[in-house]
């Protein structure tokens, strides 16, 4: 199939280099930062587009959104599709964003963490897809298996809740991480001792339920250690904010047992 791309982003990367490995066209890209855009059509051998309305409607078969989710109605602002199919892969924006602009449209959003310097080379990658009409259902289950064995649907009210999951368990536990690191670089401690417990945490989660394995004082409701340990924390409130706030969720989920 032929495509084109707006954006210049992580997902516009993945989308190009996966596509390209399955064989799909890519007629052209467009983005708002210049250099970005022809680094990566430079890179895919790909062309640049001077404008969105340079995409034509009826001269690709499916022209991806891949901007972040706020500039998404902006960007599409100019286009009229009514044979090309028009996909978003946001997964906190509804498709109701893209159908005042084309008559097929879909979403096509990886449960992923996607970097562009570090482009998965596997198939595990769980996506999922909405559709407004059949010919952009067809078009999007075959882009969708191009890049994963993990294809399914979800539409908005699911995806919506998917995403928050997703930034809790990626992003949230990413910044958590990110602290350790802060404090034990304060403190003159080496960070490498903590490696073993965060690999230990991820490991369990493959044959248990993380429920059925939060340790802790929080979770045992020894109050006086997480009182004590908070006020570590003085010289960084918005971290104290997070230690307090995460212990009274654990305290409140285990009953302090």
């Amino acid at each position: 199939m032929t495509y084109s791309i707006i954006g210049t982003g992580n997902m516009a990367w993945f989308l190009v280099k996966r596509l390209k490995t399955a064989g799909h066209q890519c007629d052209g890209i467009w983005g708002r930062n210049k250099a970005t855009m022809k680094a990566l059509a430079a890179e895919m051998n790909v062309n640049s587009y001077k404008s969105v309305s340079d995409i034509t409607d009826g001269e690709v078969d499916i022209c991806f959104v891949a901007v972040p989710d706020h500039e998404i109605a902006s960007v599409i602002a100019e286009l009229k599709l009514e044979k090309t199919v028009l996909v978003h892969t946001a997964g906190s924006m509804e498709i109701d964003v893209l159908t005042h602009h084309a008559t097929d449209c879909a979403v096509l959003w990886p449960v992923y963490s996607i970097a562009k310097n570090n482009i998965p080379d596997h198939r595990d990658i769980p996506t999922s897809w909405e559709a407004n009409t059949a010919k952009a259902k067809r078009y999007i289950n075959t882009m969708g298996h191009s890049i994963t064995d993990n294809l399914f649907e979800a539409d908005f009210e699911k995806r919506k809740w998917l995403h928050l999951s997703a930034v809790i368990g990626n992003n949230f536990i990413n910044h958590l991480v990110a602290i350790c690191e802060q404090i034990c670089a304060e403190q003159d401690l080496p960070v490498e001792v903590l490696q073993p417990i965060i690999n230990q945490t991820f490991e369990r989660f493959k044959s248990a339920k993380t429920k059925d394995v939060q340790t802790g004082p929080a979770m045992r409701g020894d109050t006086e250690v997480v009182e004590r340990q908070a006020s570590l924390l003085d010289n960084h409130p918005e971290w104290q904010e997070i230690y307090k706030a995460i212990s009274s969720s654990i305290e409140k989920m285990y009953g302090g047992k």
